[in-house]
């Protein structure tokens, strides 16, 4: 079967209409949503998908966009399955003013970005590149991020809408449809209804190269070091001072460098300190500790609290505390209770046309924990390249394949229904 997309209105100018939306979410603000731009996005995705006529598309007041596709099959019992994108981009980079770039028939080239020559996309360094030989390349302009993670998966999606609506050949069960905010900042699915999405498996689009579906994610927990110092007048301060702020570069400079993200790969896993703040009697440390082996989360957390006692040493008058907490698990504990989730995606590129390839993420996606909220949900890729980063890039026929295999597996999932 060949999939159309809406003349004049394909999955690539969705997504280059999207990109130009500032939606960067905010981890310092204690909004619902972190930042009400968000908003913007999930406004115009109900428009378009009211115009399409999908009559109980809404957001709700946490910036949720929720929406339902009914089914066309004659069959009765086809499980209900859900796709879902986020919408904000990552604080790591500036998202506003972007400005797509279109560099068609890519050709092995490195590419240099006009705004700042200094930021240049280089083969070596990305090696789906060769991949792409012949297709088109969208980029920013380099002073922005590109915002593909996670704006072509909305794209994708609201393509796959316009087809399923349209396209009665394409049999399918009912569809729900869920766009989330803040997913950057670790809070994607805090005021998810599940109930209300009433779905029996998801699907994140939120991948990187064509082909490729996630069902293992790290294991998270995040952790704080809080260092009370002792304080003293600078100009009477000898034998006394014991600042805060410096027992905190002590501890991260001390952290074993094989447990750290620029020193491991594949299924290592990692602590990270993300934030230092504080004065001299103060002083907290923010971290990140990541594991696909959960046990080892509180291994690594004992790394912290070791690695600060033996710094402690020195400061007699110091102490420390550190605060540990669950972020997300790893969704292969939930997904391999239901394999068929994966192996019906896993088809759907297969009927694509893509060389489909399982893998585990060095990261987490709202279904990681959608999976434990009683929505099992691996990812699948959607063409999103560097993320977070000034070089962000996506391919369009990435992207059409992206919208392709949405399609395959909803008719992969009318195929098994009674």
């Amino acid at each position: 079967m060949i999939f159309n997309s809406q003349p004049g209105f394909t999955v690539t100018e969705r997504f280059l209409n999207y990109v130009t939306i500032d939606t960067q979410s905010d981890p310092a603000s204690g909004a619902v949503p972190s930042t009400e731009k968000q908003k913007d996005l999930g406004n115009i995705l109900v428009s378009e998908l009211q115009a399409m006529g999908i009559a109980d598309a809404d957001i709700d007041e946490y910036g949720y966009v929720y929406a339902t596709i009914p089914a066309n099959s004659v069959k009765e019992n086809i499980p209900v399955i859900c796709f879902c994108s986020h919408i904000d981009t990552a604080p790591d980079c500036s998202g506003a003013g972007v400005i797509p770039i279109l560099h068609k028939n890519y050709r092995g080239d490195d590419i240099v970005l006009p705004a700042d020559p200094s930021q240049i996309i280089k083969l070596k360094e990305h090696p789906d590149l060769k991949n792409q030989i012949g297709n088109d390349i969208i980029t920013a302009s380099g002073t922005t991020l590109l915002g593909a993670d996670n704006k072509a998966g909305v794209a994708e999606i609201m393509d796959a809408c316009y087809q399923l609506i349209n396209r009665p050949a394409i049999k399918h069960g009912k569809i729900r449809i869920l766009f989330t905010p803040d997913e950057e900042i670790g809070r994607g699915v805090d005021n998810v209804d599940i109930q209300k999405l009433g779905a029996y498996a998801g699907y994140t689009m939120d991948g990187e190269r064509a082909g490729n579906m996630e069902n293992e994610t790290f294991s998270a927990d995040g952790a704080k070091l809080i260092i009370k110092g002792v304080s003293a007048h600078p100009g009477f301060a000898k034998g006394r001072m014991e600042s805060a702020i410096k027992i905190a570069g002590q501890i991260v400079a001390a952290l074993p460098t094989d447990l750290s993200p620029e020193g491991t790969e594949g299924k290592e896993g990692f602590v990270h300190p993300v934030a230092i703040e504080g004065h001299v009697e103060t002083a907290g440390i923010d971290f990140i500790i990541r594991d696909f082996d959960e046990d080892k989360l509180t291994d690594h957390a004992n790394t912290i609290r070791k690695t600060a006692v033996v710094v402690l040493k020195k400061f007699p008058g110091s102490s420390f505390h550190l605060q540990v907490k669950p972020q997300y698990r790893n969704m292969k504990q939930i997904l391999d209770k239901h394999p068929h989730i994966v192996e019906y995606a896993m088809e759907a590129m297969k009927r694509a046309g893509l060389n489909a390839k399982l893998c585990s993420i060095r990261g987490g996606t709202d279904g990681s924990r959608l999976s434990f909220m009683g929505l099992p949900c691996p990812n699948i890729f959607a063409g999103e390249h560097a993320f977070h980063s000034k070089q962000e890039w996506v391919s369009v026929q990435d992207m059409q394949k992206a919208v392709e295999t949405i399609l395959h597996l909803c008719m992969i999932w009318e195929e098994k229904g009674e």
